[in-house]
Formats: C-alpha cells, structure tokens, sequence
C-alpha cells in the first residue's frame, strides 16, 4: 500500500483479522484542537432481514486496504477533519464481535457527525469487503460480493 497523503490527519486505516479495539481507535483520534469526536461501531447482529444470524465471515480484496485509504484520505480533504481512524475485521467473527470502527475529531460536532458518517457510508459503498452469513435455518448468503 503506498504511503497516506497526510498521516497527520489520517492517523489509523487497517484491514485486521485480530479483535477491533474501541480505545484503540479512540486514542488514534486524540487531538487537543477536537471539541468533537464521533466513533461508529459496527457489530455483528443475530439477524438480518427477518432471518436469524449464527455467525458471518469478511472477506477482502487485495486492493481493499489501498482503496479505504483512499476514502479515508477523500474524507479527510473534504471536510475540516484533524484526524480520521477506520478498522475492518476479515475472517470469522461471531455474534457480537465488532466488524468495524470508524471515526473523526473535528473542531466541532456537527462536522465530526457528518465526516464520519461520510466515512463509514463511503467505505460500505466503496471498499470490496464481502459478507458470507450464515443463517439459523442452514442457509447462507454472500452480502456485497460481485
């Protein structure tokens, strides 16, 4: 993955399949010119679509990692951020386990809520992570893959 265009401001960007850690990322935002600072956690929920849920599985790209560094570095340029961290898991997780973790500091609140839901809406929509469920009833189903 090539460098980030600005560590200073993008202080955390990972793909891991070790355990999300919230202090982590919180710790990666710490900046003494934030008044707000806005984290969202994604977990692994029981069910999806009415269906319930025993487990998932995250699978990702080789190009995945430099593509959220580039959505972590887009939002950093278009609002007035002073750090962005975000966090994927990969592998098996299971109900409960944090998928991911992204967040802000920002001068001010109201920016820090729109940078981060920016970040964690783009990543989604961007990033190629796949999601295989797996459902109580024996099905299964891949979520996002092409």
């Amino acid at each position: 993955m090539p460098p980030l265009s600005d560590p200073a401001v993008v202080r955390l960007c990972e793909l891991r399949e070790e355990p999300l850690d919230v202090a982590e990322v919180l710790e990666a935002l710490g900046d003494d010119g934030s008044g707000g600072v806005t984290l969202f956690v994604g977990r692994v929920r029981d069910h999806d679509h009415g269906s319930g849920v025993t487990g998932l599985e995250y699978s990702a790209h080789p190009s995945a990692q430099e593509t959220m560094a580039g959505v972590c570095e887009r939002v950093a340029e278009r609002f007035d951020v002073h750090a962005v961290a975000a966090v994927h898991r990969v592998g098996t997780l299971a109900i409960g386990d944090l998928a991911v973790i992204v967040g802000t500091a920002t001068a001010h609140r109201g920016e820090a809520f729109e940078a981060t839901r920016a970040l964690i809406d783009t990543l989604k929509a961007e990033v190629p992570i796949w999601k295989h469920q797996l459902f109580t009833d024996g099905t299964e189903e891949w979520v996002g893959a092409p």
